[in-house]
């Protein structure tokens, strides 16, 4: 947030115009937004008129819109103007993603959420999940110890857990999911490279979907609790150089024997 704050502070600054007037003039085109109701596709009045209607001055409407392009609220078209954007969640996704601190803390808190959520949804699942969508679930832990890399295998386990999610047939839970996704696969990448045993992980993900079959709710609950708590053992107090360690290409890569053995 400090990060993206004074990036926006500094080309405000280089256009001779204040950081606090920019915010203000953000504020009164996304009103403007709401109020008239546009949507996707819909085209802003230009920034002449948008000077006029709020004002302001051209530099202050020019660094408030591109502002607002940074968050992929709007797309500039030639001859056109700038346009209602459909690039939201993508924007929100890698906005949210940037401010997520790199700690113990944060690692903590994100966990605690996913605990929430992918217990709770067990029950909607074992009443409303078919026999052909728990197979496909567990298609989809097989491909885990397929993995060839760190990243790989972090992918694919948020793939499970993502299908999971998607069982429990709520599309704006599976937008935040997806929204979160830069963030818990970090700390898949960070765990996997500390621990990187990939038979653990398919086993435990085995053992809940088992949970799901025999519907088993009381089950279900504690091997999840028990999966997301796991990876709590191998979090090391400087989170920040674990991730530097494992993202960074000099460092010795994992080999395909550690992903699979202790």
């Amino acid at each position: 947030m400090e990060q993206a704050s004074h990036d926006l502070m500094e080309a405000a600054d280089e256009a001779g115009i204040s950081s606090s007037a920019v915010d203000h003039t953000v504020r009164q085109i996304l009103d403007l937004i709401r109020n008239r109701a546009l949507s996707i596709g819909d085209v802003l009045p230009t920034e002449r008129e948008l000077g006029e209607l709020f004002g302001a001055s051209r530099n202050t409407i020019r660094e408030a819109l591109r502002t607002i392009r940074t968050y992929g609220l709007i797309d500039p078209k030639p001859r056109v103007g700038a346009v209602l954007a459909d690039r939201q969640n993508v924007a929100i996704q890698n906005f949210f993603a940037a401010q997520m601190d790199i700690s113990k803390t944060s690692f903590h808190d994100i966990q605690g959420f996913r605990r929430i959520i992918e217990v709770s949804v067990g029950d909607h699942i074992i009443l409303n999940a078919s026999a052909a969508e728990l197979e496909a679930l567990d298609e989809v832990n097989g491909l885990i110890e397929t993995s060839k890399d760190v990243q790989e295998a972090a992918q694919r386990d948020f793939d499970f857990h993502l299908a999971l999610m998607k069982l429990a047939g709520n599309r704006m839970l599976v937008q935040t999911y997806q929204f979160l996704s830069p963030v818990i696969l970090h700390i898949m990448t960070v765990g996997k490279s500390i621990r990187p045993v990939l038979s653990e992980t398919r086993h435990a993900h085995g053992e809940i979907i088992a949970a799901l079959r025999a519907r088993d709710r009381i089950a279900y609950c504690y091997l999840m609790s028990r999966h997301l708590d796991f990876g709590l053992r191998f979090v090391p107090d400087d989170l920040e150089n674990a991730r530097i360690s494992a993202t960074n290409p000099v460092q010795p890569a994992i080999s395909s024997k550690d992903l699979h053995h202790v």
